[in-house]
C-alpha cells in the first residue's frame, strides 16, 4: 500500500470492539497523515481500541477511520521525561513500559484497554489518575490540516474533553516524572488490587458515569441487579457497573439491559459509553421507548 492510498474495506465492527457487538461499516485504515484529507471527505467516526463503545447492530452509514501501526510509538519510549507518542500507541503497553523505566505518572491508567488518542478524547482514568495528569500538548488533524493545542485548552474533566468537532488526534506529548521501577510498581500494585473485581470477559468498561459523591456500581448492586440478563448480555457478578457479553450478545440486548438498569436505579444514571449507529443518543427516555415498543 502506498502512503497516498489508505486501505479501505467494508467490515463488521464487532471484532474491533472490546464488547464484541456492532454491524458493518466502511473502514479506512490510515498509515500516514497524508491519507487523512481524502479519508475525511465524507462523514466519519474515529475508532481507537474499541473500548467504551456500543455500536448498533445495523452498522454505520458513516465511514470509520482507524489509525494503523505507523501511529504506534511504544518502541520509542526510551526514558525521557517528556516525549511525543503516536495516537495509536496502546495504553496498557505504555503503562508497563514507563514502569520498567521508572517513569511515574501513568500508574493510575493501569488496565484501561485504550489507545492514546482515545484515552485523551475521553480523558480516560481511574480514581488513581487520569491521562490529563501527564498530557502536555496534542497534535490533531482538523479542518483539513494539522494543528497543535496545549492540553489546558481541551478542558479535560471527568470522562470529557473539548476536542474540536471532527478532530483526529495524531500524536500527543506527555510529561512524566523520574522515579524508580520499584516505587512505580508499588503504586501499580495498589491500582491492580483495586481492579481485581472487574470481569475478564468481553465488556466495554464501566457502563454508567458515577454520580457525584457516589458509585454507579454500588447503586446497581444495591438494586439487586447483578446477574440481570437480556439475551447474552448480563450485568456482571464481579462488578455491577460492567455489562458483559456472554457470547453472541446483540446491541439490542445491551440497550434493553441499560434501560432496565436505568428504570430500577435512583437517581437515574448517565451512560458513559460512546454510542454509534443509533438515530439519537441513548438517553433514558429513548431507552424506555425501545423497551416499551417490544
Amino acid at each position: 500500500m502506498s502512503l497516498s492510498a489508505a486501505k479501505v474495506e467494508r467490515l463488521p465492527l464487532a471484532p474491533l470492539t472490546t464488547l464484541g457487538v456492532g454491524g458493518e461499516a466502511e473502514l479506512w485504515l490510515i498509515e500516514d497523515v497524508r491519507q487523512l484529507p481524502e479519508a475525511t471527505q465524507e462523514a466519519y467516526k474515529v475508532l481507537g481500541a474499541g473500548s467504551n463503545l456500543l455500536i448498533g447492530d445495523d452498522g454505520l452509514e458513516e465511514r470509520v477511520i482507524k489509525l494503523g501501526c505507523s501511529f504506534n510509538s511504544l518502541a520509542e519510549v526510551d526514558g525521557r521525561l517528556e516525549f511525543w507518542l503516536g495516537a495509536a500507541t496502546p495504553l496498557p503497553g505504555l503503562v508497563r513500559r514507563a514502569a520498567e523505566l521508572g517513569l511515574s505518572g501513568l500508574e493510575g491508567l493501569l488496565g484501561i484497554p485504550a489507545v492514546l488518542g482515545g484515552a485523551i478524547a475521553m480523558n480516560a482514568g481511574t480514581r488513581f489518575g487520569e491521562i490529563a495528569d501527564t498530557l502536555v500538548e496534542v497534535e490533531m488533524f482538523v479542518g483539513g490540516g494539522l494543528e497543535r493545542l496545549n492540553a489546558h485548552t481541551l478542558n479535560l474533566s471527568y470522562r470529557h474533553s473539548s476536542l474540536p468537532k471532527g478532530a483526529i488526534i495524531t500524536k500527543a506529548k506527555l510529561a512524566l516524572s523520574a522515579s524508580s521501577p520499584e516505587k512505580v510498581k508499588t503504586l501499580m500494585d495498589k491500582v491492580d488490587t483495586a481492579r481485581k473485581g472487574q470481569p475478564k470477559i468481553k465488556s466495554a468498561g464501566c457502563a454508567f458515569k458515577n454520580p457525584l459523591g457516589d458509585s454507579a456500581g454500588r447503586l446497581i448492586d444495591q438494586a439487586g441487579l447483578k446477574g440481570l440478563r437480556v439475551g447474552q448480555a448480563m450485568v456482571s457478578f464481579e462488578h455491577a457497573n460492567f455489562i458483559v457479553n456472554l457470547g453472541g450478545a446483540k446491541a439490542a440486548d445491551i440497550v434493553k439491559l441499560l434501560a432496565l438498569i436505568q428504570e430500577k436505579v435512583s437517581p437515574p444514571l448517565e451512560i458513559e459509553w460512546e454510542r454509534w449507529g443509533f438515530k439519537l443518543p441513548l438517553e433514558q427516555s429513548e431507552l424506555y421507548d425501545m423497551v416499551d415498543g417490544e
